[in-house]
């Protein structure tokens, strides 16, 4: 037990209860404590049933009688009992309002997972992709991100548009997208702009050209895995005769 304790960072009476009991126990229900909003509940249900659903007005009042938190708490509070649509902050989502349905709704796909929505195919989403899409386009932020993402993502796959451009040539779809990343008002793609502004020869020759390194890059992770396996400790020969067995 001593080992599994200091294996694990855990209390010895920890270790031996876990070790001792028949079955794996259940962790118990967390029971909320006392919350100092407790004392103005009885008001505050008083006055959202009597139609008033302003957070801060409900927090000045409750103020005047000596609440000493802050307005959050009463936003909080307030935010799972509302009954009509709160004058700002709030959106319509596919689907209808959560304060019209009483429910909350469902929570957004991690960042990678909608990342990953942005750049796929209009043509290749399901009826649930698209409707969450649909759902982070109601901000105007989201919205300009996810149209820049998408026409990146069409330039790309059409090499610019025109295959027979040389590299030298402008690429006017490009340029334009450029333009307009550079002054969309988010700092994570006008960042990304100034980057392939910095490397803008390489990206019109790539949008442009018909070549690409994909082959050469391959050959080369190849060769790092390699590398890595020996730990560093392998001669040129070595390394020479386990690629040549890998071709």
């Amino acid at each position: 037990m001593l080992r599994i304790s200091r294996t694990l960072g855990l209390a010895r009476g920890t270790v031996r209860k876990y070790a001792a009991a028949e079955a794996f126990p259940e962790r118990a229900a967390r029971v909320p404590g006392r919350s100092i909003l407790n004392p103005y509940l009885e008001y505050l249900t008083r006055r959202q049933s009597a139609g008033c659903e302003n957070a801060c007005e409900l927090w000045r009042e409750i103020r005047a009688q000596g609440f000493r938190g802050t307005s959050r708490q009463v936003h909080r509070w307030l935010q799972m009992r509302r009954t009509v649509r709160p004058r700002s902050g709030a959106r319509s989502y596919p689907g209808g309002n959560w304060w019209a349905k009483g429910t909350r709704p469902d929570a957004l796909p991690s960042p990678k997972q909608l990342a990953w929505l942005c750049v796929k195919k209009p043509s290749e989403l399901n009826s649930t992709e698209t409707a969450t899409l649909a759902r982070i386009g109601q901000d105007e932020e989201a919205s300009r991100v996810v149209a820049l993402t998408r026409r990146f993502c069409e330039l790309v796959r059409s090499r610019g548009v025109s295959q027979r451009a040389r590299p030298t040539r402008s690429c006017r779809p490009f340029e334009a997208w450029l333009d307009k990343a550079r002054g969309c008002g988010v700092r994570a793609v006008e960042t990304f702009a100034e980057g392939l502004k910095q490397d803008g020869d390489a990206v019109r020759s790539a949008l442009t050209s018909p070549w690409s390194n994909a082959q050469a890059e391959g050959q080369i992770t190849k060769l790092k895995l390699l590398k890595r396996q020996m730990y560093g400790r392998a001669n040129f020969d070595l390394l020479r005769r386990r690629v040549l067995l890998t071709v």
